[in-house]
């Protein structure tokens, strides 16, 4: 490709609400330019990485043994109501209705669908194991869309789905896909981490992410430095303490906090510890009749340590709070704690409520809490002696660098990360309810046994650049720079041994099969190489008419300091080297 007959349109300054490095420097580079609110239109440079990305994907998919398909993007509800999640998804799906008032989804995952595929054509377990992917738009109508292409509403994602007769044969389709990810991702050049997730709104039992490690990650990665151990944020054990609860070494007392209602505040006026303290988070779970009706609402108290916070996904699991919560309104924290948050407690209640303790907080003595009147908190605090034994024991925190490790080889550390791709086994989550049979050998109907696998094929420039970036711009690895190699000409416009140097050198490369553009426009060099150093690609060939006379041309790598002099005879062979390693 010839600049002059491509589409380059860089900026010298990022659009003010571009937050992180790769929203700024694809909108400079030209990549994407913002349509609407999280929807963008992705520009030719930016659409060359793009399709790098898929071509990889689909490689591997390929080579794993999925065969791809593509499903519509707008699909009837009756099929997510079957599934029930036409409403249980929440506000990010996008509902529709066409002319005749039917009911539609913009969809953001093709489980139904493809379901619905599978209960039509496989008939019989002779036809299995069979594992279908696409790539395809999706839409999630975010509350918040924000860093440009890492939290877009629309956006390009393979999702994959697996069928299998049993559950033995849906994980070893899911190591399959686990294996395939990992070579994906090996090819992108990326510094990455598996963890164990959460499946969240897809369901499932078995859950792996892949995380890409960088800085401005939205998502927290534990890991244990001496071991294989690595999890999410919102997976990771936090283990119980190894220590019993200590003996009640202090009186019960009502201690004065005035203006002081957070944990913080209150330990340093009182001059003790953070750990010492216990904060309360005020959840509800409501009941409705057989007729759907609201039928009344259970307060649950949920007490964590001061310096320790709840995670929402773990306290999901709680029996009791497992079917749906949500947090207390004023007007309920006020009927039964008889004060405003900021000074609650598990004490002097107005009404009865389930009480759960983290781990921590279970094995705790002399413990600090709100007392349940403004300007006032409860110490020397101790189970047994000033209140019963929690109702309910859990781990419902999330875990802080240097916690054990779960599996007892080390202690847990966090970075930040960007989640590119989820894998899950499904089991029997979409297959019951919408009915999707085999027959076994038998000859009787079996639920067909399902796993899902999505990878962002959008989000991964993002995360690629959010790793790999400088002061002057992006710096792509190889397989999916937009362009592997750029030849920038000084002077071709007026020296015509430059110009048969340059095209000569580009029709060598394009004849051994290297992606190179050839700069052609005629710029000035600083303005033509700020340009490729801003759009990233990762080797640079320099010709001038000094160079030439010396017999030598220039190559710069995107990460080198300096260029490095390379006879003209011989750069080819050495663009093709660089190129190998």
């Amino acid at each position: 490709m010839k600049a002059s007959r491509f589409f380059i349109s860089t900026l010298k300054e990022a659009p003010a609400d571009a937050e992180v490095a790769s929203h700024r420097l694809m909108m400079r580079a030209g990549m994407i330019k913002k349509l609407g609110t999280g929807i963008y239109t992705y520009m030719p440079m930016g659409l060359r990485v793009i399709r790098k990305v898929e071509a990889i994907v689909r490689e591997e998919m390929n080579r794993a043994g999925a065969v791809e398909l593509t499903m519509p993007v707008v699909q009837p509800a009756e099929l997510w109501e079957e599934s029930g999640r036409f409403q249980g998804y929440g506000p990010e799906l996008l509902r529709i209705k066409d002319r005749h008032e039917r009911g539609f989804v913009v969809q953001p995952t093709s489980e139904e669908v493809v379901t619905d595929i599978a209960r039509q054509e496989i008939r019989s377990y002779k036809q299995l194991p069979k594992n279908l992917y696409q790539i395809q738009t999706k839409f999630r109508d975010e509350r918040r869309p924000r860093f440009g292409l890492m939290r877009g509403r629309e956006f390009v994602m393979k999702d994959a789905y697996s069928f299998d007769r049993d559950l033995e044969g849906a994980k070893l389709s899911y190591h399959a896909m686990a294996d395939a990810y990992r070579k994906i991702f090996d090819r992108f050049g990326l510094r990455y981490r598996a963890v164990a997730a959460d499946s969240g709104a897809i369901g499932g039992d078995v859950s792996q992410e892949f995380q890409v490690i960088a800085a401005t990650g939205e998502d927290a990665i534990v890991y244990c430095p001496d071991s294989d151990y690595a999890a999410n944020m919102e997976k990771a054990e936090a283990l119980a303490p190894t220590v019993p609860r200590g003996p009640a070494t202090e009186p019960l007392a009502k201690t004065p906090t005035p203006g002081k209602s957070t944990c913080e505040d209150v330990a340093l006026l009182l001059g003790v510890p953070l750990a010492t303290t216990v904060k309360s988070l005020v959840l509800a779970t409501d009941t409705v009749d057989a007729d759907g009706n609201p039928k009344g609402s259970q307060v649950w108290l949920l007490l964590v340590r001061g310096d320790h916070d709840m995670n929402e996904i773990k306290a999901s699991k709680v029996p009791g709070l497992d079917k749906g919560f949500r947090f207390a309104t004023n007007a309920e924290i006020e009927d039964h704690f008889g004060c405003k948050p900021g000074y609650l407690g598990p004490l002097a209640l107005k009404q009865q409520v389930k009480i759960v303790a983290d781990r921590d907080v279970a094995v705790m003595a002399d413990w600090i809490t709100g007392a349940n009147e403004v300007d006032f908190h409860m110490t020397g605090v101790n189970w047994g002696r000033d209140l019963p034994e929690p109702d309910v024991v859990a781990d419902i925190r999330n875990v802080v660098a240097g916690d054990a490790s779960p599996d007892g080889k080390g202690v847990l550390a966090i970075e930040r990360g960007i989640e590119v791709g989820h894998v899950f086994v499904l089991g029997t989550k979409y297959s019951k309810p919408m009915n999707a049979t085999f027959l076994d050998e038998a000859g009787k109907p079996q639920f067909l046994e399902m796993g899902c696998y999505g990878i962002g094929i959008t989000r991964l420039p993002a995360a690629a650049i959010e790793q790999n970036n400088d002061e002057r711009g992006i710096i792509w690895p190889d397989a999916i720079a937009p362009f592997t190699v750029v030849v920038c000409p000084i002077g071709m416009d007026r020296s015509p041994e430059v110009k048969t140097a340059a095209e000569a050198l580009y029709e060598q490369l394009l004849a051994a099969g290297v992606d190179v553009l050839l700069d052609d426009r005629g710029e000035r060099p600083g303005a033509m190489f700020a340009d490729w150093e801003l759009i990233g690609v990762p080797h640079r060939i320099v010709i001038s008419d000094r160079g030439l006379k010396e017999g030598q041309l220039e190559y710069q790598h995107r990460r080198d300091t300096a260029a490095t002099k390379v006879p003209v005879a011989g750069v080819a062979e050495f663009i093709k080297g660089k190129l190998a390693a």
